[in-house]
């Protein structure tokens, strides 16, 4: 994916300054972030979905207290971040949230983040040749992880076999799913692109339209209004809650959801759907059990690497979904693949019309054209003076 890259005016002093913004969850701080922040975060391998929301905010550096690749496997967060020009500054501990508060104008130069003029923390500043070198360094932890998915997907089965297998416990929705066409929406992996590649698709085939979380503000920003949202509640602006479309309110087996407990402040009437994957699983298994006649998943992950980005549990969750649908989910580049090559209707119908134009312009040319025209001619003439006759 090609993210613009955006670059701060220069500061008068070396480096990039900024005012500091610092939570331990990189999700809950972009929803606060403003263009020109440094992004203080507490995030071991940052994963590229999150990596997007901050280039997205247009921070203008990102100091993390842990590392951004510990070598667990390949992630593909710092990657986004330096190929957008953003400076990345690496495993500087935790003591940089004692020294800095939240609002603190600092400055990041070089491997140092500065207070005023006194050295707050010190870690290590990634560019794209130390990315490089570690991503390619973690491809050899994939096995372990590997293993580590082998068990958590095991414990996942007996958490939500009757889920996974007869689809106990789905709410039931008041838009139809029946034979018909399903989009889902993550707002993560390519999902501009890949709602631009399915725009004839939506129009021609009016598909249900899921959006998973943030999926849904991503719909409404393309244009569209969704049909069904599924949300743990947090990454949703209040205006996709308020647009008076079905929310289903995802929670996990323990019940407990301080997502659900802002759609219940918000008084957002949503049914209840407990699950111990992600949202987005429960998107698609709520489609599934619906008898969904196709699941076109947009923004969502489609190689080994960007499962494991995910995370264990929801590599397991995911893996697990998509065995019990099966055939049904393709991904939307492939749909949007097969509409980029394919000859609309009204184009085929003019082929057809400017051939038989030329045919019929040849055949009139030769004697025996000429005599049909004719006869042709005759016809009209005799069609015209019975109509007047009928007329006066």
């Amino acid at each position: 994916m090609k993210l613009t890259s955006w670059r701060r005016p220069r500061a008068s002093t070396a480096g990039v300054t900024g005012p500091a913004r610092l939570d331990r969850s990189t999700r809950l701080l972009v929803k606060r972030l403003r263009p020109g922040d440094i992004a203080l975060i507490d995030h071991v391998d940052i994963d590229r979905s999150a990596a997007i929301a901050l280039v997205e905010a247009q921070v203008a550096a990102v100091v993390n207290i842990a590392p951004s690749i510990s070598g667990r496997y390949p992630n593909l967060g710092p990657e986004v971040l330096v190929d957008a020009g953003i400076p990345l500054l690496d495993d500087v501990g935790a003591e940089v949230f004692s020294a800095v508060n939240d609002g603190d104008l600092i400055r990041v130069d070089g491997n140092t983040v500065y207070v005023g003029d006194e050295a707050a923390a010190v870690g290590v500043r990634q560019d794209k040749a130390s990315v490089a070198t570690s991503m390619a360094s973690s491809r050899v932890g994939m096995a372990s992880q590997l293993e580590a998915f082998t068990a958590n997907a095991v414990e996942h089965l007996r958490r939500d076999q009757r889920l996974l297998l007869d689809g106990e416990g789905l709410p039931t929705t008041k838009t139809s799913f029946d034979g018909r066409q399903v989009v889902v929406v993550l707002r993560t992996f390519d999902y501009k692109s890949d709602l631009r590649g399915l725009k004839t698709f939506i129009r021609e085939n009016h598909p249900v339209l899921v959006g998973v979380d943030g999926g849904a503000d991503a719909l409404l920003e393309a244009g569209y209004r969704p049909d069904v949202v599924v949300t743990s509640g947090d990454d949703i602006s209040e205006a996709a809650l308020r647009s008076r479309i079905e929310v289903i309110g995802h929670t996990t087996n323990d019940g407990r959801s301080a997502g659900l407990e802002r759609l219940e402040r918000l008084a957002v009437t949503h049914e209840r759907l407990v699950a111990s994957g992600t949202a987005e699983d429960a998107a698609i298994l709520l489609a599934h059990a619906n008898n969904a006649a196709l699941i076109v998943m947009v923004g969502s992950h489609a190689t080994l690497v960007e499962l494991l980005d995910k995370g264990r549990s929801g590599m397991a969750s995911s893996f697990l979904t998509r065995s019990t649908v099966g055939s049904r989910l393709v991904d939307a580049k492939a749909v949007a693949k097969l509409y980029h090559h394919r000859i609309s209707g009204w184009l085929v119908f003019m082929l057809v019309l400017l051939g038989v134009a030329a045919v019929l312009a040849a055949v009139a040319t030769t004697p025996v054209g000429q005599e049909w025209w004719s006869q042709v001619k005759s016809w009209y003439d005799v069609a015209v003076t019975w109509i007047r006759g009928r007329t006066t």
